[in-house]
């Protein structure tokens, strides 16, 4: 049983050798000509920003590095059990290669990996390549001891070495051979730790500093601080909402019913007239409390989704607006739907009270596991995001789920609002 055991191990052992050199071995011949080529690119690139060629070309070479990046974190925690987190900024929806660029700049995240490549592509090849050397190197010395040292030492160049073993006969051979059992030794136990030491290496340069991770942090709570207050805000509208609108009809529909009561035998006219009178309190009272759910959560939100809620809510606006919607079979989670409806609809609200547009378009899509959405309109710009704003709510709004909020209004229009939620559909 012990030996079954033991005979299981050593298999296991060695395959995990195996694969860590397969891996290790991948990663040095893919990642060196990809960290050399990110490297040259950026570079390059931002050598150009002044001569304004590198604002276009900045933007797509700093989004591949990102996304090197972030393949090699998957392979750190994939192939050696080592995350390695990451803390992009969120950029902002606009084609704007400008705005693009200065957002990419502004990023440490951006400088870290731009760092890091230099390091990935001299250290971290070699300690890539350690792996498959620790397996194949023995081999090596085996091949010399089995008689190989004739092949290469016939050609009359004196000794060829073998570590710092001279083989020049089948003596020194053996030599190079008991040396490539000792690495082999070191091969059994070190090649998998070799592997994870140059994951450790990619996470040193990749992580974010404590810095960041203390700004990631203020921000987090500001916008928890943000979401509490505006749910406190929201509950106190609805309990005024309730008090001066459903709850008042409802408690006037009960007296009426008690007057009605008592009219019912000495005067049934007056009766009919206040039971009409009730039917018609009763409507509004309905419509009211329709309006309050609907303002809490729509019931074609939860029915049907954002894309048919927010279609539905265009068609009550006083001005003419085109949705369109590309989303995909899956669904946002409900928070991240609800925070999107609301702040279309408070956007919407804004266009149509202040724009003096006749005509609006919102544009609905999920990519690259980003909710986009933009609402565009023809009426007069000036729009800014700004202290008392009903843009700075829905900036807030989306900032609880890690969503960016741009706007492009210049003076006489036309108005861009873009909204950008991270999400995942399901």
């Amino acid at each position: 049983m012990n030996t079954n055991t033991k005979s299981s191990d050593g298999r296991s052992r060695a395959r995990g050798m195996a694969i860590a050199a397969g891996r290790g071995l991948g990663l040095a011949v893919l990642a060196l000509p990809a960290a050399v080529l990110g490297v040259t690119l950026s570079l390059v690139s931002l050598a150009l920003i002044p001569a304004g060629i590198g604002i276009v070309t900045t933007p797509p070479v700093v989004k591949g590095v990102r996304a090197y990046a972030t393949w090699r974190r998957t392979l750190a925690e994939r192939w050696g059990g080592v995350r390695v987190p990451s803390a992009y900024r969120p950029l902002p929806a606009t084609t704007n290669p400008w705005t693009l660029t200065l957002a990419l700049l502004r990023d440490p995240a951006t400088w870290r990996d731009l760092r890091w490549l230099p390091v990935d592509m001299t250290a971290g090849f070699l300690t890539a390549l350690l792996p498959p050397l620790l397996l194949v190197y023995p081999l090596e010395g085996f091949a010399l001891a089995a008689g190989g040292w004739r092949a290469v030492t016939d050609a009359g160049h004196g000794p060829y070495w073998y570590a710092f073993v001279p083989v020049a006969g089948q003596g020194t051979a053996l030599a190079a051979g008991a040396l490539g059992a000792v690495v082999l030794v070191a091969a059994h136990r070190y090649t998998v730790r070799a592997l994870h030491a140059h994951f450790r290496l990619t996470r040193a340069f990749l992580s974010p500093s404590q810095a960041e991770l203390a700004e990631r942090v203020r921000v987090l709570t500001e916008t928890r601080r943000d979401a509490v207050d505006t749910s406190a805000a929201e509950l106190r509208r609805i309990e005024r909402d309730l008090h001066d609108g459903a709850q008042a009809r409802l408690v006037a529909m009960g007296m009426d019913l008690g007057t009605v009561e008592m009219l019912l035998d000495k005067n049934p006219a007056k009766a009919r007239e206040l039971l009409a009178k009730t039917r018609e309190s009763s409507a509004e009272a309905l419509a009211e409390l329709r309006d309050l759910v609907r303002g809490i959560h729509p019931p074609v939100l939860a029915e049907r989704g954002l894309g048919d809620a927010v279609k539905a809510l265009a068609l009550r606006l006083p001005v003419a607006t085109e949705v369109t919607v590309e989303l995909g079979a899956g669904r946002a989670e409900a928070p991240v739907e609800s925070a999107a409806y609301f702040a279309v609809s408070e956007v919407l609200t804004n266009a149509v009270k202040h724009s003096g547009a006749d005509r609006i378009w919102v544009d609905l899509h999920h990519t690259d596991g980003r909710l986009l959405v933009s609402v565009t309109d023809n009426g007069r710009g000036g729009a800014v995001i700004g202290a008392g704003s009903g843009l700075a709510g829905v900036e807030r709004r989306l900032g609880t789920f890690d969503g960016v909020l741009a706007v492009g209004s210049p003076a006489g229009g036309p108005t861009m609002v873009t909204m950008e939620i991270p999400c995942v559909l399901s």
